[in-house]
């Protein structure tokens, strides 16, 4: 049954983590996290959003209160699993691992994180120019 699922184009994407040092693994997940905050703040600047929106980084954890309707997203750095872990209030928890040409990759659908952002923050402000992934 998995065999069969795994070769259904549709479902199986390739997915190929790289082995890091933990070195290595910080370096990239602070610096993701860094730009992500900065990305949010121009957002904050460059779209009418909600009077709750909210951008704060501290310690390894980035969180977003978008609005009360909307909710709040956090992505965090999971040292231990040299992962970036997100809880998006429209899909749910997803864990990243540092993958081909250094993307943070979900293992389960091979979904890069910046295709995840675009795809939830152009349907949340309505505009396709939204564009993260020079922020990941």
């Amino acid at each position: 049954m998995l065999s069969s699922i795994l070769r259904n184009p549709l479902v199986r994407r390739t997915f190929s983590a790289r082995v890091v040092s933990q070195n290595e693994y910080e370096t990239a997940a602070d610096s993701t996290l860094e730009k992500l905050s900065d990305y949010f703040d121009q957002i904050a600047d460059s779209y009418p959003v909600s009077d709750q929106f909210d951008v704060s980084h501290a310690m390894g954890v980035l969180t977003v209160n978008v609005s009360k309707s909307v909710g709040t997203y956090v992505i965090n750095k999971q040292s231990p699993n040299k992962q970036i872990w997100l809880s998006s209030p429209m899909s749910g928890p997803k864990r990243y691992d540092l993958a081909e040409e250094d993307r943070w990759t979900y293992s389960h659908d091979g979904e890069k994180l910046d295709e995840l952002l675009n795809r939830e923050f152009r349907k949340i402000l309505g505009d396709d120019r939204i564009d993260f992934s020079r922020h990941v």
